[in-house]
């Protein structure tokens, strides 16, 4: 017979690992044969446990790691000596269960491991109770001895150490009963078990997808702060620029090109387009799950589940995302279908083609919220949707669903009433006082004469053929000795600067306050793709004729024409990869769009996804946006790893939704300032700005273009530009 696939259930004794180990074998006989073993069947006595792991190894895990059948001797437990020889079937999944059955030389043996834990108290009494005196009077010398089998020695938490290496934890402090199901739906991530178990991974895909319309937006942050203001993970997708207040027009954004996406509030202008809609989310309900990779571990966490696939970030977003699970109404007119929302950091390009030259300690490498319910905001509509997910197999969640539904239309009705229209929803600026006695002093990682030394390397490259343009960055820091509010904040950023991809994350102590212009990559429900890259940036003017040459100046610029040219090429590249052959279009080239703060030059690029081809390797393709490395792409990576003193961490990547039908907007991180709250009561804030290098390039404009970034968020907090 072939191999098995083998399960260990582990955990120390009490923790509820034998209940998850008989009701998962119950799951999974519904669509195969299961075997189980209990370790407790062949440890010798109560003093047995190293002796009774051995022989568990060599005489029950060997064999059937081999396809055979594992005969092996019984414990005699009222005897107190071995006693009758038994057998444990081969059969397409087996699990085995007992403290120590992933301990050592077992792991080479197993396909996934399940580590199941709970408090010692709880564990002693649910022990007991179970047991009864049976186990009393050996309760102490046991615990010592899995302290001894852990490594435990006197500092480390055993329990800790042993659930590191395991691939599914379920923290069973208030107990397993609920468990079971979660853990199979666990394994069906697992790359090593998705072979075996295709039923459950097709059971896992069968959601119905509800999206009910309410007429009116209530102030949107009132509705955001009411939602989800207690939530400790929550995501905006604020295409803000849409809709301010109601007593105030939105930023101006002017065009030259044609409109491109579809149905939006104005047939000309692509950036209002983009800002149709605005997604709010967070991963409470049954549905909601948290991923974060870093150390080339994607681990997510679910309710009391915690899973780690081991491998690429992209593999595991290829598993997860790509395959139309769910099928909109005809009435919803949105993109998004509910999923992963979040960001992706730029030092996921040692993935991409890049080397892992930097890592981030503090932050991980990606950050995904999973949401099973969200409101999307129709601001052309006026109106909104609430999004809902249900399933045959989900007892409980049409209830739920349905819950969720009242308590939306309970905050639209609450914000409606309390709204006062002649106030303004957020300050134009964030006043010093409310942040502590002074505006956030930041440093800069380079200064100004070693970010000119900087461009002088990068035309150096130039000049010697390694490069045709180098997006060179560096960063802006604070150490803020008291919190900084990071909801407060971004009222003001997108007052201050409104933007139709502006974005706010708050992933537990980290908060994400974007400002951000320009899409990085769409590929809608039908695979169009497309690419929206920014080059060539003009600060704006308070004098409308010093704003008009300014503008006039970015247009006519060759050196700027000629960077934007160079990244739409880079992009036609990465997206003829997935392309279908002679799909490749531009439909804009080198377009002026203006905001609160800059006039920036936009070109457009599209391409038909080719049948069959991954959606989440046509991401990876583009991965990190062409815009913020230069071209070529990978030798420029190169460049910057040598000239850039540190990571840039979630500034130039992305942030955005990968949706249940198959569909992903993401943005290009720049605006953007990441919070951090620090273990001594502080906040630590980042800011990433840079700049297209090329050969033309002169050193004082390039400074005062990054300057010019930088200008909406630090006057935003009342900073200046550090010199």
């Amino acid at each position: 017979m072939a191999r098995p696939v083998i399960i260990a259930v582990d955990g120390r004794s009490g923790a509820g690992k034998t209940t998850v180990a008989v009701e998962l074998a119950a799951l999974l006989r519904r669509h195969r044969a299961v075997s189980l073993f209990h370790l407790e069947d062949i440890y010798p006595g109560w003093d047995g446990l190293a002796g009774g792991v051995e022989r568990y190894i060599d005489s029950v895990l060997q064999p059937l790691h081999q396809g055979l059948p594992a005969t092996w001797t019984a414990w005699d437990w009222e005897a107190k000596h071995d006693g009758a020889s038994r057998t444990t079937a081969v059969a397409p999944v087996v699990i085995v269960e007992g403290v120590g059955s992933s301990h050592g030389r077992a792991a080479d043996f197993l396909d996934a491991i399940v580590w199941v834990d709970a408090p010692s108290d709880a564990r002693k009494m649910r022990a007991l109770e179970r047991d009864g005196e049976t186990y009393a009077p050996f309760w102490d010398s046991w615990a010592a001895q899995e302290d001894r089998l852990l490594g435990n020695t006197g500092g480390t938490d055993a329990a800790a150490v042993a659930s590191a290496t395991a691939d599914i934890v379920v923290d069973g402090s208030n107990g397993v009963a609920n468990a079971p199901a979660p853990v199979l739906d666990a394994l069906t991530q697992l790359p090593a078990m998705e072979h075996v178990l295709g039923p459950e991974l097709a059971r896992r895909r069968g959601l119905e997808f509800s999206a009910v319309r309410i007429e009116g937006l209530p102030p949107v942050e009132e509705l955001f702060h009411t939602l989800y203001g207690q939530s400790r993970n929550a995501v905006w997708l604020d295409s803000s620029i849409a809709r301010i207040d109601a007593n105030e027009e939105p930023a101006s954004v002017e065009t030259i090109g044609a409109a491109l996406d579809g149905p939006g509030p104005v047939g000309k202008d692509p950036a209002a387009a983009r800002s149709r809609f605005s997604i709010m989310a967070d991963d409470l309900g049954r549905f909601g799950q948290l991923a974060r990779h870093e150390n080339d571990v994607t681990t997510v966490t679910a309710g009391q589940l915690t899973t780690r696939i081991r491998g690429p970030f992209f593999n595991w977003l290829d598993s997860v995302w790509g395959r139309k699970a769910v099928r909109a109404p005809q009435h919803y007119p949105g993109d998004f279908t509910l999923g992963w929302l979040g960001y992706l950091g730029y030092e996921l390009k040692a993935e991409t083609g890049g080397t892992a030259a930097h890592t981030t300690d503090s932050l991980p490498d990606a950050m995904l919220l999973f949401a099973g319910r969200a409101v999307v905001l129709d601001h052309h509509d006026d109106c909104l949707y609430v999004l809902t997910l249900t399933g045959p197999h989900q007892p409980g969640a049409v209830a739920e669903a349905a819950s969720f539904l009242a308590s939306v239309r309970e905050a639209v009705r609450t914000t409606h009433a309390a709204s006062h229209p002649a106030t303004p929803t957020a300050p134009a600026n964030l006043p010093a006082s409310s942040i502590h006695s002074g505006a956030p002093v930041f440093t800069a990682r380079d200064g100004e004469h070693r970010y000119k030394d900087m461009i002088a390397a990068a035309q150096a490259q130039i000049y010697e053929g390694n490069s045709y343009e180098v997006c060179l960055t560096t960063t802006l820091e604070s150490a803020l000795p008291q919190r900084l509010d990071s909801w407060t904040t971004y009222q003001a950023l997108r007052k201050r600067n409104p933007a139709p991809f502006a974005a706010f994350l708050r992933l537990g102590r980290l908060s994400i306050c974007s400002t951000s212009p320009e899409r990085f990559l769409r590929i809608d429900a039908d695979g169009l793709m497309r690419a929206e890259p920014i080059k060539g940036t003009r600060r704006r003017d308070s004098d409308p004729a010093a704003d008009a040459a300014l503008k006039q100046d970015l247009l006519t610029s060759l050196k700027d024409r000629a960077e934007n040219v160079m990244i739409v090429d880079l992009l036609r590249n990465d997206l003829s990869r997935f392309a279908l052959p002679n799909s490749l279009t531009v439909p804009r080239l080198c377009a002026i769009e203006s905001y609160a703060t800059v006039h920036q030059m936009v070109s457009t690029i599209e391409a038909q996804l080719a049948p069959g081809n991954s959606r989440a390797q046509a991401v990876a393709a583009a991965f990190p946006a062409g815009s913020m490395t230069g071209a070529p792409k990978i030798s420029t990576m190169a460049i910057l790893d040598d000239l850039e003193a540190g990571p840039r961490g979630i500034y130039s990547g992305a942030i955005g939704y990968f949706s249940l039908n198959a569909a992903t907007d993401l943005s290009v991180v720049i605006r953007t300032l990441v919070l951090q709250d620090t273990d001594d009561g502080g906040t630590h804030l980042s800011l990433g700005i840079g700049g297209a290098i090329t050969a033309d390039s002169e050193d004082d404009a390039e400074w005062d273009e990054i300057q010019a970034k930088a200008h909406g968020v630090l006057s935003t907090l009342g900073s200046n530009f550090p010199h």
